[in-house]
Order: structure tokens, then sequence, then C-alpha cells
């Protein structure tokens, strides 16, 4: 049974009040302490609990339960329970609004800007981060205006990825954007473009490199190919500058995506295959999988459909591995494809049948509809090649190649933008850090032509 409740501190006297207060600010303060080195050591979970603890306990320093509902929001984000988040990132505004903290509203702003933008809130994000961005200056905090300039572009490049995939041309290639999309992308490059100028004022090289990175992700999306070039070659150099691999990876996958557009295959083999090496050396499989995914379909750009064909191989003996089933499938409409091309119509059949097989059991009608096509197409080509009167050669132009193929055209967005500690690998659809396939929730090993880890630039 439990005892009896603690009494009130308003309940004893002055001097027992007071000794109640200090035991409870310690025990409050000690609580937080904990949840933060909990937190920075990565077990947002744990340090969570006690940070709810310490709010249990209360405190009457308002400081200190405002830094409490900050430090909640964050490990909530992190955890990505963004309503919570949103909750106590309201409850830190609120609170610094009634002690008068400026720098403190500027910081529970742009929380609440960041976790909105997660939840899709784009415009009531963009206030929040204004909000920031305005106090910051009011203020002279330069390091705070230059993150609030970031976040507010992070917010136009977000909704206008959302705007296009919603937009009926969704599959168009990059640049084909309908004018309320140019508009709020062209919007996130100019905030990008202030971020740059004011990191570099800072001498922040580290900033400099995520601004160079979603400025190449953006322009790429406007189809300003050259532009988006320049912007991922700076990003490159600032990413082997501090020995960051996985930065290093991305603007080589960035590249190989650009010079596709630019018409130059042969470059953007050679950046995807830098991709592949540095996936290798990260023990990134699906990241792997993508980039092999990426240099056979750029082999058969370049009509070396042998070639094409091995990366496709290979992409699908990694898809297999992970389990990822959308991944496989693709790999084999995509063998299906190589091996029409060369002419080897047998060989295909095995693939585009494993393809109706896979599409079938995943529910992907359209990839059913196709492949039944494909299968149907090659087995009349086969009857004929059987005939006396066959052909010398496989007439195969019913055949439906996949879709990236069709003037590079198809899923052609990046990913996300970029965070300053989120998500990516070639090609992930609308919110997806991860999509349906390998690795629970990650994006399908077949995207095609993506710009890699805006999230992370």
């Amino acid at each position: 049974m439990a005892g009896p409740a603690p009494p009130a501190a308003d309940e004893l006297p002055g001097p027992a009040a007071r000794r109640l207060y200090s035991r409870m600010e310690a025990s409050c303060l000690e609580l937080a302490l904990e949840g933060e080195r909990l937190c920075k050591a990565g077990d947002f979970k744990t340090g969570v609990a006690f940070f709810e603890a310490a709010v249990q306990v209360g405190t009457e320093d308002l400081k200190t339960l405002s830094a409490i509902y900050s430090q909640l929001g964050n490990a909530y984000f992190y955890l990505k329970e963004h309503g919570r988040a949103l909750e106590y990132h309201k409850h830190d505004l609120l609170l610094a609004r009634t002690i008068g903290d400026r720098m403190g509203e500027a910081k529970a702003s742009g929380n609440l800007g960041n976790t909105l933008k997660v939840l899709g809130r784009f415009d009531e994000a963009a206030v929040c981060c204004q909000r920031h961005l305005s106090i910051a200056q009011e203020q002279g905090d330069k390091v705070g205006e230059a993150r609030a300039l970031y976040n507010i572009g992070n917010v136009y490049h977000a909704k206008g990825k959302q705007l296009s995939w919603n937009a009926a041309n969704a599959t168009q290639d990059p640049g084909h954007l309908p004018p309320d999309v140019r508009e709020t992308l062209c919007k996130a490059s100019e905030f990008y473009e202030r971020n740059l100028s004011l990191v570099k004022e800072l001498g922040d090289r580290a900033a400099q490199g995520r601004a160079y990175g979603n400025l190449g992700n953006t322009h790429y999306l406007l189809g300003n190919f050259t532009e988006a070039t320049t912007f991922h070659k700076e990003r490159l150099a600032i990413a082997k500058e501090f020995g960051d691999k996985a930065a290093e990876r991305r603007a080589y996958s960035n590249l190989g995506n650009a010079h596709v557009f630019l018409g130059r295959f042969d470059v953007a083999a050679e950046y995807y295959k830098k991709t592949l090496q540095l996936s290798r050396q990260l023990r990134d499989q699906a990241v792997e999988a993508q980039a092999c995914y990426s240099l056979g379909n750029t082999y058969t750009l370049l009509q070396d459909y042998e070639r094409a064909a091995e990366y496709h191989l290979r992409h699908l003996l990694i898809a297999q591995e992970l389990a990822d089933r959308v991944g496989e499938g693709r790999a084999c409409w995509s063998l299906g494809n190589a091996y029409v091309s060369m002419g080897r119509p047998a060989q295909a059949l095995t693939f585009a049948k494993k393809h109706l097989q896979i599409s079938q059991e995943i529910g992907d009608r359209h990839g059913e509809l196709t492949a039944r096509m494909n299968v149907a197409q090659l087995q009349l080509v086969l009857g004929r090649l059987t005939s006396p009167a066959a052909s010398e050669k496989p007439d195969l132009a019913g055949y439906e190649a996949q879709g990236e193929f069709q003037g590079c055209g198809g899923v052609l967005l990046p990913t996300g933008t970029d965070r300053i500690r989120s998500c990516g690998g070639v090609g992930s659809r609308p919110g997806q850090h991860g999509g349906g396939g390998s690795r629970q929730k990650m994006a399908p090993t077949s995207q095609f032509f993506l710009a890699s880890g805006t999230a992370q630039a």
C-alpha cells in the first residue's frame, strides 16, 4: 500500500517550504541532466523517461523548465513521434514568451518550424521559421539567422517536392514543373543562397557544404543541370575536406544524376562507380544496390547491354539478400529489358515471368499488367522462332521496356532537404526515408537517377 502523499509546499511553514523546493530543484535538475546525457549517447527513449520524470518533479526555475521542454521536443523528434515533439515545442514557446526570453522564443520557433515541416504543414512551418529569422536579426544573432534562413529554404524545398509529387506531371523529367512548384523551389534556392552567403561570412565550412548540396538538389529539380553540377562539385570538395564519406558518396550520386540529363552518360557512369565504391566502404548494401541499378540504367543508355545486365544482376542479388521484393521485381524487369535489347528472348522471358510473379505477390497492379504483356509478347516471339518460317531476328516491337528508359523519365526527384545533423539513398519517393522494401521501411533498391541524400547533403 502506498504511503501518504508528501505535503504540498504551500502547506509547510516558510523554512520547510524552502527546503522542499531546494530538494525538488536538485532532483529536477539531476533528472534533466541524466536525460540530456542519455540523449547525447543516442538513447532517446530512456532520455525521454528522465525528462518526463523531471517535469513531474517540477521546478520554479522557468528557464530550466523551458530547456527541459525543448529537450523533450527534440528527443521525441528523433524518435519520430512528431506529434509529441510538437506538443513540447509549443510548451517551450509559450514559456519563453511568458518570461520574455526572446532568444528562447527564437529557438522554440525554429524547432516548431522543423517539426511542422516534417508533418507536411509547410505554411505553418514557414511562419515559425520566419519568426525565428526575425528575432535572430533583431538580437544580432548571426548564427541563429543563418540557421533560420537554412530552415526556411528546407521548408520551401520540401513543399516544392510535395507539390511536384501531387502534380499531374509528377513522372516528368526535372525542370518540367507547374508554375507553383517552380515558384516554390525558386524561393528555396533564394533562402539557401542567403544562408550560403552568411555562413561564408561566418567561416562555417560544414554549413557551406550543406548549403551547396541543397542548392545542387534544388537546381536539379528546376532542370538547371549545369548549375546543379557546379554546386555538387563544391559540396564534394567540402565533404572530402572533412573526410565525410557519406556526404562524398551522395555528392557523387547527385553528380551522376545531373550528368545523365546533360547527356553525358559516360561521365555519369564514372560518378556512379565512385558511388558504388563508397557504398561498399560504408557497408551500406541498400545504397550499393541502388548504385548498381543506376549503373545498369546508364549502360542501357550507352547501349552497352552486356554491362547493363551485369549491374542489374548484381542489383538483383543484393535485393534478394535484403528481402527487398520491390527492388527484386525492378531488377527482373530491367534484366528482361537488357536481354530483349541483346536479342535473347528466352532469357528475357525467364525474368519477365519472375517480374510477373513478384508483381502479383506485392500487389503492383501496373507492374503485373506490364509483365503480362511482356510475357505474352516474348512467348509469341519464341513461338515464331520455333516455327519453320521463323525469321532470323526476333521481332520484339510490342515489348514494353521499363518506364525509366523512356527519355530518362520516371521517378526523378531527390529525397529531402539537408538537416544540420537526414536519409536518403538514391531516390526515395515522397516522405520516404524508406518506402517499401529492404530494411523494413527502406526505399526500394531500384530507384533511378535521383538526387541522393538531400536530407543530409
